[in-house]
């Protein structure tokens, strides 16, 4: 399929456009007002960072096709340290380590991170397949809230939104405007009919950790058009836990931390030089220079070899991956 979701999103106006502004522009607030709204969406975004047990809920509920049939509900479960990388105030950045047991072993992989911007002019987005484009936020919609941009495990774009922290019935959320995104790595293995996500997501405190809701209605291709196949309903909830080996996700970090920022800033230099990322995608690993990139930070730790020379071979690889997004 070739045509663009810009193109397609014409066609979902009805259900995708309008309600990602039926919230309407945040209500002009005194300057005590204002700040304190900031300082507490800050906090409930560096609250997320710890050291967590998680739990994946992924649930397909209700078919959209009458010859689709939802496929078995799928729950796993991991450790996963998450940790602050970077701060500016207006700017937030998470970044998660899964932990697991290899054979006895802790093996740190290094998983997604989200990224927060308070009040962006633009948010890198998905918008056909292989493809993000700069999407700029109306300008009458920024003031108050903030965008969430996730990123791969070799830190290539997967998704972003804009949203804004409101406290309803006692309780405290983040909510996305609709998002598209590529297929995850559990649906994209099997090759489904559908090929791509629209959704909304949640992110909400809870008194042991927090929670990650997605509602995705799963897209696809069918007789020429795109159209909906089944909705999904995705809970993922992260519990304050300590009972693992959580040294090694941490020296994971301190041995590749200098590798990874400069990864992030070669992601940032391609999308602005190339008005975005258009970079093949694969079903086993994400983009098709991840696995590689992954290794190189392993060998970073292991000291077979130096960072600068990491930096060097990952940033060529990117470059070489990557065309322009337009």
């Amino acid at each position: 399929m070739t045509r663009t979701l810009t193109a397609v999103a014409l066609l979902l106006a009805a259900t995708a456009a309008t309600p990602a502004l039926a919230d309407g522009p945040v209500k002009p607030r005194a300057a005590a007002a204002e700040t304190a709204s900031f300082e507490a969406d800050r906090r409930d975004i560096l609250a997320m960072a710890g050291d967590y047990k998680v739990r994946f809920d992924m649930r397909e509920t209700t078919p959209w096709q009458a010859d689709y049939t939802p496929i078995p509900d799928h729950v796993a479960g991991g450790h996963e340290a998450v940790r602050v990388i970077e701060d500016t105030g207006r700017v937030i950045r998470l970044q998660h380590l899964l932990v697991v047991d290899a054979g006895g072993k802790p093996m740190v992989i290094k998983h997604w991170r989200q990224d927060w911007e308070y009040e962006p002019a633009r948010v890198l987005v998905y918008t056909d397949r292989d493809t993000w484009t700069w999407e700029a936020v109306p300008a009458a919609m920024r003031a108050g809230r903030w965008s969430q941009t996730v990123y791969q495990v070799d830190d290539s774009p997967r998704y972003g939104g804009w949203g804004q922290w409101t406290t309803e019935g006692g309780v405290r959320r983040w909510r996305s405007n609709w998002t598209w995104r590529p297929l995850a790595r559990r649906d994209a293995v099997r090759g489904p009919v559908y090929d791509r996500y629209l959704g909304i997501n949640r992110h909400q405190p809870t008194p042991t950790g927090w929670i990650h809701w997605q509602d995705n209605t799963k897209m696809g291709d069918k007789d020429s058009k795109l159209v909906p196949f089944v909705q999904e309903s995705v809970l993922n909830t992260y519990t304050r836990d300590g009972g693992f080996n959580v040294k090694a996700a941490d020296d994971y970090w301190a041995a590749t931390k200098g590798y990874w920022a400069a990864i992030r800033a070669e992601w940032t230099r391609i999308a602005d030089a190339k008005g975005g990322i258009r970079i093949t995608e694969e079903a086993d690993h994400g983009t098709v220079i991840s696995g590689r990139v992954l290794e190189i930070a392993d060998e970073i730790q292991q000291g077979k070899t130096s960072e600068a020379k990491a930096i060097a071979t990952a940033k060529a690889l990117i470059d070489q991956g990557t065309r322009a997004a337009n």
